[in-house]
């Protein structure tokens, strides 16, 4: 088959598959920057990619699959320009929490209890499946806390204090909900 016509096999076969779809194939390849996934319906070579934060909600990528292995995944954003198709097994792990992630929007506010970590807030929402790992489903990093310097994010939020945040625009990161706008709430 010629590159010419693997092209056009790729744009037909990516036609058919839409955000949100889930899909079976094998890992082909594991690297630092993530797997690479033959698609079942096409076999002349990787399309699919996950991400090492798209692989596992718990586990390292290295440890998320070997190569060989076949893997359910859910499709996240499709690239007909670059032939490929992120994909996402974490969706899979915990469809609980990856739908309900899906539902949040940017401007909606959320309210919560935080949690202090060495690289940002974690956020038990009040309303939604708790996560798997982190001790909540909101995230906020430390230069999104303050627009004033501070020096320990303990100046700003307390541990179990109630907080308000909106989702960012850029919705899920991490396996988190990455919160934009972050504000104590009074008691």
């Amino acid at each position: 088959m010629g590159e010419a016509s693997i092209d056009q096999a790729v744009r037909r076969f990516l036609a058919a598959v839409h955000i949100g779809d889930l899909c079976c194939g094998a890992v082909t390849e594991i690297t630092r920057s993530g797997m690479a996934v033959v698609l079942d319906g096409f076999p002349a070579r990787p399309l699919g990619v996950v991400g090492p934060l798209d692989a596992s909600w718990s586990r390292r990528l290295a440890d998320a699959a070997v190569v060989g292995q076949r893997i359910t995944v859910e499709v996240i954003t499709i690239d007909q320009d670059d032939g490929r198709v992120r994909l996402s097994m974490a969706a899979t792990e915990n469809p609980k929490l990856w739908a309900f992630l899906k539902t949040l929007r940017h401007g909606e506010i959320l309210a919560g209890m935080a949690t202090i970590e060495r690289y940002g807030v974690f956020m038990a929402l009040d309303e939604g499946p708790a996560h798997p790992v982190y001790p909540g489903v909101g995230f906020v990093t430390y230069s999104k806390l303050s627009w004033r310097r501070f020096e320990a994010a303990s100046e700003v939020v307390e541990v179990g204090q109630r907080v308000r945040a909106s989702p960012s625009a850029d919705e899920v990161m991490l396996h988190t909900l990455r919160l934009l706008e972050f504000a104590p709430t009074p008691d």
